[in-house]
């Protein structure tokens, strides 16, 4: 067996159809076993970090209810997981996109979904 410089065989350069179809079959099959190898190797890594996230899950807060509600408000409104600042974003972003007045708007709860 001698190969040349760039590698090649010089036997398989004079092969047959049955041959040449062999080697691209046997090609093929050691791509498609490196992708589901790869495959397998990031689902992994992804159930590994998701099962990190989940290691503490937090438990529900207790709604956070207004003493008071202020003059020209709609109402209260219950509060799950969320803080004040993050829902007067939301409530504000909300009232923004509808392109009305908050006061005219009524939100019952908040709460943050995972």
């Amino acid at each position: 067996m001698m190969f040349l410089v760039f590698g090649t065989n010089p036997e398989m350069e004079h092969i047959g159809i049955g041959t040449a179809g062999i080697v691209a079959i046997l090609g093929y099959v050691v791509v498609f076993v490196g992708l589901v190898l790869l495959m397998a190797v990031i689902y992994a890594l992804g159930k590994a970090m998701t099962s990190r996230k989940k290691a503490a899950p937090a438990a529900p807060a207790a709604p956070v209810v207004a003493a008071e509600p202020a003059p020209g408000t709609a109402g209260e409104v219950k509060l799950y997981s969320v803080s004040d600042r993050d829902a007067a974003l939301i409530m504000a972003i909300v009232a923004n996109k509808l392109q009305k007045p908050l006061n005219e708007l009524r939100f019952k709860s908040i709460k943050e979904v995972q």
